[in-house]
């Protein structure tokens, strides 16, 4: 347990020392704010004009079901939120395993007796602190606006599942990446397409038949993470960032091996 531990705080410190770390943090951070004090205003614009009867005589009892804080305020905030971080993450990931190959320092870890596993874990570890912390320090002005509201404090829990959950497993993906790149800027690109790749599916359906679509849908990212939205954290969504997580822990592992047999 101690040279996993010894390796976490060097990665926390390898991590945090370089600026990337803080420029991502900065950049989530604020555009969470933005993105969701304007869907904030927007929503509470659509409500006063409603409740004021200035276009069309409504009063506020004629506001449409559709006017409400899951579909101007959480979905399209989840929905820009992720695509954010789709973009981030690759960039703090990207150096995990490429830079310790870069620098040819993976052998000297390997040989201080810690193990492929435990290296993978440590730096999935660090990674998925890391987006924790993210995700923590963007819902600070969000958890405020709301609380204060007094309404959707349930909504916004399920959000911050939500992007948790997509964010580590973004962060899983960009792992493997890094693993088996030969550089950071491999790893970033290869980070970043993987997951724009992942995150949809729909648009196959034209082109394949049902129960291919299924398959494709049951895979992607965008079918599990947008359920969050509506305010319900099922297993089934649980589940499969779970796998994600899981799969990709296995196959940075198996990086390690591939590398051992190669040429």
């Amino acid at each position: 347990m101690r040279p996993l531990l010894a390796l976490c705080r060097k990665e926390l410190a390898s991590l945090f020392g370089t600026p990337a770390a803080y420029l991502v943090l900065t950049l989530v951070t604020l555009v969470s704010a933005l993105v969701f004090f304007d869907h904030l205003r927007l929503y509470n614009q659509i409500l006063f004009v409603y409740a004021t009867g200035t276009m069309g005589g409504f009063d506020s009892d004629a506001v449409p079901d559709h006017v409400n804080l899951w579909n101007n305020v959480f979905a399209p905030v989840l929905e820009n939120l992720g695509l954010t971080l789709m973009a981030a993450v690759p960039l703090v990931t990207m150096r995990a395993f490429a830079e310790e190959r870069a620098r040819g320092t993976e052998e000297l870890l390997l040989a201080t007796g810690i193990g492929p596993g435990r290296i993978v874990l440590g730096k999935f570890a660090v990674a998925f602190l890391f987006v924790a912390l993210m995700m923590v320090a963007s819902f600070v002005y969000p958890l405020t606006a709301v609380q204060q509201g007094g309404v959707g404090m349930e909504h916004l829990a399920a959000i911050f599942t939500g992007l948790l959950l997509h964010g580590i497993a973004l962060a899983s993906i960009g792992l493997v990446c890094s693993a088996f790149a030969a550089s950071q800027l491999v790893a970033a690109v290869a980070g970043w397409a993987t997951a724009f790749l992942l995150w949809d599916f729909g648009w196959a359906g034209a082109f394949v038949g049902e129960r291919t679509a299924a398959v494709l849908d049951a895979v992607a990212l965008h079918p599990h993470y947008g359920a969050f939205a509506e305010g319900v954290v099922s297993l089934a969504d649980l589940a499969y960032f779970a796998g994600v997580v899981l799969v990709s822990l296995a196959l940075a592992r198996l990086s390690f091996d591939l590398r051992r047999i190669g040429p």
